[in-house]
């Protein structure tokens, strides 16, 4: 039905409203432990520029450490979240088994980060990210135009 609408920004709205819905029902009725809509396509996050470090809180529910990655290269912040689920069965004689797999990745981009300086923290389904910055170059001039 999406694709027979016609593109603007109002039925944009209203197809996801829509989407919402159906995956509201569809989680209520589903024997799923991990609702569609929590595991969506992306996860917030929070970026803080504090002075001596960058804090990044973002938020997954649900989440255990082991299913979360977090790199930085090149001053670019990587936050990326794997869930797998198989419902448990009761022997063979089953009429009805589902798995669900789920990823999302960000990544945000921290000019003056330093990759030694990181630690993450993953508690209650926010995961907190303190990123030192490089302070500046003692070699740093300023230097006058004439």
């Amino acid at each position: 039905m999406k694709n027979l609408m016609p593109f603007n920004k109002k039925s944009k709205e209203l197809s996801t409203r829509f989407e919402d819905f159906y995956d509201l029902m569809e989680d209520f009725f589903s024997d799923s432990s991990i609702p569609k809509r929590v595991i969506g396509k992306d996860f917030k996050m929070d970026v803080q520029d504090l002075e001596k470090e960058y804090v990044v809180e973002a938020e997954l529910p649900g989440a255990k450490k082991e299913e979360v990655n977090v790199e930085l290269r090149e001053n670019r912040l990587k936050i990326s979240f794997k869930k797998e689920e198989q419902l448990e069965d009761e022997g063979k004689n089953y009429i009805h088994k589902e798995r669900r797999t789920s990823s999302m990745e960000r990544s945000i981009y921290l000019p003056d980060s330093k990759a030694e300086g990181v630690s993450a923290k993953l508690e209650n389904g926010v995961l907190t990210i303190k990123v030192q910055k490089e302070t500046e170059s003692s070699n740093k001039v300023k230097i006058e135009i004439e």
